[in-house]
């Protein structure tokens, strides 16, 4: 499976001519769309989903049951625990609610996405799933949490291999930093893919 990591939280997915897409928002690429089959919204957040560009293509898109997406964009309706298939991938849902900032808030609903029992997305939350995962798309930055939080996910979902998400809203040294704490505290094959790099 290809996968080519876009600018903040949005991740493309390619195996055998298939293309699923996971959190397209506003800060992305319209490229990460291109010749897409299907699409995974993690919550409703604009870093997160770009409903114009979405409305626009055609393609089914799977978002949580209780997110409020505006604008009238058709969506599959996802609950915790479901499984489905979404261009040709097999998905399960996973968690519920969009980790904390402050007082409560915000409480939205986030779910997190495991494709083929090997790649996991947890969009704005630190939701540990019950199922191993071969691959981790650790959030490393957001007004959400903090770095110590990011090392301790990747610890506890144990991957195989971890790659940084979130991350559009931290500069240079920060990114530098992040990365460093997270390459030596994990021992889980973290690595930074920079937006538009495939592995």
């Amino acid at each position: 499976m290809r996968i080519t990591k876009y600018t903040h939280a949005c991740v493309r997915l390619e195996h055998e001519g298939r293309v699923l897409v996971i959190d397209p928002g506003t800060w992305s690429e319209p490229a990460a769309l291109t010749g897409a089959d299907a699409v995974l919204v993690t919550h409703e957040h604009t870093d997160h989903i770009d409903v114009l560009r979405l409305a626009g293509l055609g393609v089914p898109v799977h978002a949580p049951r209780e997110a409020d997406i505006p604008g009238g964009l058709e969506v599959n309706r996802v609950s915790p625990g479901a499984e489905f298939t979404a261009a040709g991938f097999r998905v399960r849902a996973v968690g519920g609610r969009h980790a904390v900032v402050y007082g409560g808030q915000p409480d939205c609903a986030n779910l997190g996405y495991v494709v083929d029992d090997a790649i996991y997305h947890p969009g704005d939350s630190l939701h540990v799933p019950e199922q191993p995962v071969e691959t981790l798309l650790v959030p490393v930055q957001g007004s959400w949490m903090k770095t110590a939080e990011a090392i301790d996910f990747v610890k506890a979902v144990a991957p195989r291999r971890a790659f940084a998400i979130h991350d559009a809203q931290i500069n240079e040294r920060g990114l530098s930093s992040v990365n460093g704490w997270l390459a030596e505290e994990t021992r889980h094959g973290y690595r930074y893919l920079a937006p538009g790099e495939s592995l």
